[in-house]
């Protein structure tokens, strides 16, 4: 499969690449990223075919935004697909620090989280202003969920609810200021929630269905029969399946690092990347549309431009079915075999 193959969102007239390219490194994530490498690898994914590019208020405090928009404004706007998210404003603040939230050198606009209808729209419009693009084809609600709120989750949830989110979000939509609506979010938990009481098209899920982990595989085949598209971002679950021993961002638990050497036992046993593996597996689930993955520079877009698009044999997805480190039922790349 090359990157630049299309899926479309099932139920509003918007595709995307089969990958899609991740900013928040553009927003200097962990260390200082320079415009010039950002550029290489945007210019990188553009020479390759991808054309669907994912970005947030959030990241870089504004930062990411302010660059992608000055980079992909450079195209014609048909010629590629983008989204950016809501439930954060971003306040002028002289007192924001040398790093933030993980970002170094952040830019002096403090994130205060709303969810409310006024705070939906106020965010929005300053999103346009930062792209330089009035319609973005996909609007998510960011990081709503007890994993990120705690024990404010249902005050947040109620600015959704009670306090309009939701109804901005549609109204948005239904005006014709986005072309899809959903959430970007890290537990697909509140994506379930979600769908019982809002119409979203599409969610962007990071880490929860990958090579790893697939507790989400009943929600994922709900949202295969609903037509509910998934976006799979963090397919390296926060860096271990690519060479690291961080998940979830942190240190890594002894039961995560030996099903992570069992998964490293079959790649060398049939010389195939792991990290091949971990991109690819995703998009063999039907509601999966694309996969979004982060790169700082050209080189490492490359790479997983390489890997993505490697050759895996159907025996070592049989490997894995036999051995127990993929869900019962759970959908493989494997190719079709005639009767």
């Amino acid at each position: 499969m090359k990157v630049s193959e299309k899926r479309k969102i099932p139920r509003r007239d918007v595709d995307v690449t089969v990958m899609g390219l991740g900013c928040a490194q553009m927003g200097n994530l962990y260390r200082v990223t320079p415009y010039a490498e950002s550029k290489g690898a945007f210019d990188t994914a553009w020479e390759h075919g991808i054309r669907y590019f994912d970005t947030a208020p959030f990241y870089g405090y504004t930062r990411s935004e302010r660059r992608l928009g000055t980079m992909v404004t450079e195209h014609e706007r048909a010629d590629y697909t983008l989204s950016t998210k809501v439930g954060r404003v971003m306040v002028p603040d002289a007192t924001v620090g040398p790093e933030e939230d993980a970002y170094i050198a952040p830019l002096p606009f403090r994130p205060v989280y709303d969810y409310s209808h006024d705070g939906i729209l106020r965010s929005f419009e300053a999103s346009q202003q930062r792209l330089g693009i009035l319609k973005p084809d996909i609007l998510y609600i960011h990081d709503i969920g007890p994993m990120t709120h705690g024990d404010k989750h249902q005050h947040y949830w109620e600015q959704l609810t009670t306090g309009g989110g939701f109804k901005a979000l549609a109204k948005l939509r239904d005006e014709g200021s986005t072309g899809a609506v959903g959430l970007g979010v890290n537990e697909w938990e509140v994506v379930r929630d979600t769908m019982e009481i809002f119409d979203i098209d599409v969610a962007m899920l990071a880490g929860r269905y990958t090579l790893l982990e697939q507790e989400s595989l009943d929600f994922m085949n709900n949202c295969a029969k609903r037509g509910v598209a998934i976006v799979a971002a963090g397919a390296f679950n926060s860096g271990i399946l690519a060479g690291n021993r961080k998940f979830n961002y942190a240190d890594a638990p002894p039961e995560i690092l030996a099903r992570v050497d069992s998964l490293h036992s079959v790649c060398e046993e049939l010389g195939v990347s792991l990290q091949a593996a971990a991109l690819q597996f995703p998009l063999a689930h039907p509601a999966c549309v694309t996969v979004v993955s982060g790169a700082r520079n050209a080189e490492q877009l490359s790479s997983n431009i390489a890997w993505f698009e490697q050759d895996i044999p159907s025996r070592f997805w049989s490997e894995l079915e036999v051995r127990g480190l993929l869900a019962e039922g759970a959908p493989v790349p494997r190719a079709k075999v005639s009767s």
